[in-house]
Parts: structure tokens; sequence; C-alpha cells
């Protein structure tokens, strides 16, 4: 029994192949060119760089131990995973060795902006914490306040608090003060 050819072999050598018109966009990426989906709606930011008086007391804070509110904020955008503490000192070290602290507080501003999707506003973070690094924290720690988080009371909220989390030393064990015979 004859076998079939394809039907490529009956087409005329003499005719040029047709081009392929290409989609654009792709519908698929290239294969091994990781891609990462941006967040196409974008917030602004919930108060402006320099309202620093919106907040008296933390603008105040930044002015005289910027180290304490950037501590503040690093340790919520970590999510708790460094403290409050740890981190000032981080920053204070590096201000007191280099005098460039916006060398580590510009990254979690990205980090801030990345988690809330927000824009990056007035300028690129990094030339923000350069030129405006006590307004910038001040900022970082409004927004974080006006989204119902409390930075001066680090990860956990008051009622988290209140009901006995481990975090802040209390057990959900009961108190036994009495001997026991």
């Amino acid at each position: 029994m004859p076998q079939a050819f394809p039907p490529q072999a009956f087409q005329n050598a003499y005719q040029a192949p047709q081009p392929q018109v290409a989609q654009f966009p792709p519908k698929s990426p290239a294969p091994g060119i990781p891609m990462q989906v941006m967040n196409q709606q974008q917030q602004a930011w919930t108060t402006g760089i320099f309202d620093c008086m919106d907040d008296p007391t933390n603008a105040l804070i930044t002015a005289l131990f910027p180290c304490v509110t950037f501590g503040q904020v690093a340790e919520i955008v970590d999510n708790g995973q460094t403290t409050c503490g740890t981190n000032g000192m981080i920053y204070g070290m590096v201000a007191f060795c280099i005098a460039m602290p916006c060398i580590v507080s510009c990254s979690y501003r990205s980090k801030l902006r990345a988690k809330y999707g927000l824009v990056e506003d007035p300028a690129p973070d990094w030339l923000t914490h350069c030129l405006f690094e006590w307004c910038a924290l001040c900022q970082e720690y409004r927004e974080l306040n006006n989204r119902g988080l409390d930075p001066s009371i680090g990860k956990f909220s008051e009622a988290e608090y209140d009901a006995g989390s481990s975090w802040y030393g209390a057990s959900n064990e009961p108190n036994n003060d009495s001997l026991m015979l």
C-alpha cells in the first residue's frame, strides 16, 4: 500500500513562504524569562510628604530621634520579623558611621509602596529619603496609621495585646498565685 505524502510535499517549490504575523503583546511570555506581574492600580499616599504637622507628636519624635520612627515603621513593614529596637539601632549605627541613614530607610519605603500599591511620589524612593528623610519617615508612619495600623505599639494591635498575645509576654494560662498544698 502506498504511503500518503504530507500536503507540504505538493507545494510549488518556487513559491515564497508566507511571513507569519506576530501578535503584540505576545499571548504567553517566552520560556525561561521570568515576568513579574505589576500592580496596575496604584494608589496615592493618604497624606503628602510635607504634611508632617498632621501628627505633631510623631513629627517631634522624628525630628529628635528619627531612629525611633524608622524602627516603628520597619517593624510593621517587615511583619514583625525584626523588632523596632533592632531596626532603630541599625538606622542609628548607619547614621553615626556614614551619616547616610537614607541608604537603609529608602528600601523600607519601597517595601511599603509595594505592600499597599502606592505611587512613587514625589520622587524615586532613594531621592525622597536622601532629600527629605524626616518628612519621608513621618509620611510612612502616617500612612500606616491611616491604614489602621499603629506603629507606636508594634506589629500587633491593642486588641491582641488585651487578649494576651505571647508577643507581649502574656500567656493564656490561668494565673496561679495561690500556694498549692
